[in-house]
C-alpha cells in the first residue's frame, strides 16, 4: 500500500501491548500464566497448532492491543484497522486452530470497560467459524455475532454464534452475498451496536488452502464493500481485523486484505 502510494507512513500507528489486566477481561488467568511462563502441555499445543516460544506469546499481545488499537481509532475516524489479528478460535481457557488469545473478544471488553461501548457486533467472515467468539459470548446480550462460514470445515464442532450461515462447500459469489446481505444489515439496524468488528478473512477465496468456498476477488471485494456501506449507513464505526489467509500465491492473499482497505476508502468516500 506505500510502494503504491494508497497509504502514507503517518497512516499507520504503532500499538502497545495489550496488558495482563486486558487478557483477563476475557481469558482464565490458568491460561494467561501457561502462556506467559511457557507450561503449556503437549494436548494445549497440539490444539494449538503452532510452535510455542515466547515470540508467539509476545505477538498475540501485539495482537491484541492493535485490535484495541483499531478499535479505539474506529470511534474517531469511523474505519480503524488492525494489519493482523482476528483470532477467533481462541477460547477463554485455551488456543485452537493457530490463536492464543481471542484479540477481537479483549478489545471488545476493553472498550466496554472503559466506557466507551455498550454493545457490538462481530461480523465474522473467516472461512472457518468463529467458535471461540461463539463460546467466549455465549448468553451475553451486549454483544450480536455473526459467523458465515463453511460448514464442512474446521472446526467439528461449532458452538452457536447469534446467527450462524453454513454455506456449502463451493458457494460462490452470488449465493455468498444472498446470505449475507439477507443477515447483516437487518441486525445492525435492530442491535444498534456502538462498533462492529469485522474479520475481513480472505480464505474463502477459491484458491486459498485451507478454504473450500468459491468467492473471486471481485466476490471478496463486493463483500468488503458490503460490510462497510453498511455499517456506514447507520452511522456505525468499524474496527477491521485481517483474520485468515492462506492462498496458493501469497501474492493473492495481500491482493485480497489490501482490496479490503481499498473498499473501506471507497466506502468513506461515498458515505
Amino acid at each position: 500500500m506505500l510502494a503504491e502510494g494508497f497509504a502514507e507512513a503517518s497512516d499507520f500507528l504503532e500499538p502497545e501491548p495489550a496488558t495482563d489486566d486486558d487478557m483477563l477481561l476475557v481469558h482464565e488467568r490458568s491460561w494467561i500464566q501457561q502462556l506467559k511462563n511457557g507450561t503449556l502441555s503437549y494436548a494445549d499445543i497440539l490444539r494449538l497448532e503452532i510452535p510455542y516460544s515466547q515470540k508467539m506469546v509476545e505477538g498475540a499481545w501485539l495482537a491484541a492491543g492493535g485490535t484495541i488499537l483499531a478499535a479505539r481509532r474506529a470511534l474517531t475516524d469511523r474505519i480503524g484497522f488492525n494489519i493482523g489479528g482476528g483470532f477467533h478460535h481462541a477460547f477463554s481457557g485455551h488456543g485452537e486452530g493457530f490463536c492464543a488469545i481471542h484479540d477481537v473478544a479483549v478489545a471488545i471488553r476493553r472498550l466496554q470497560r472503559d466506557g466507551a461501548i455498550r454493545k457490538a457486533l462481530i461480523v465474522d467472515c473467516d472461512v472457518h467459524h468463529g467458535n471461540g467468539t461463539a463460546a467466549v459470548f455465549a448468553d451475553d446480550p451486549s454483544v450480536y455475532t455473526i459467523s458465515l462460514h463453511q460448514f464442512s470445515n474446521y472446526p467439528a464442532i461449532k458452538p452457536p454464534s447469534s446467527v450462524d450461515i453454513h454455506l456449502n462447500d463451493g458457494a460462490g459469489d452470488q449465493e455468498y452475498m444472498a446470505e449475507l446481505r439477507a443477515a447483516y444489515p437487518p441486525a445492525i439496524a435492530a442491535f444498534q451496536p456502538g462498533l462492529i468488528v469485522y474479520l475481513a478473512g480472505a480464505d474463502p477465496y477459491e484458491q486459498d488452502q485451507l478454504g473450500g468456498l468459491s468467492l473471486t476477488l471481485d466476490g471478496l471485494l463486493a463483500r468488503d464493500r458490503l460490510v462497510f456501506d453498511a455499517a456506514l449507513e447507520h452511522r456505525t464505526p468499524v474496527a477491521v481485523t485481517l483474520a485468515g489467509g492462506y492462498a496458493v500465491r501469497t501474492e493473492d492473499t495481500v491482493t485480497i486484505h489490501c482490496n479490503t482497505a481499498r473498499a473501506a476508502r471507497d466506502s468513506l468516500l461515498a458515505s
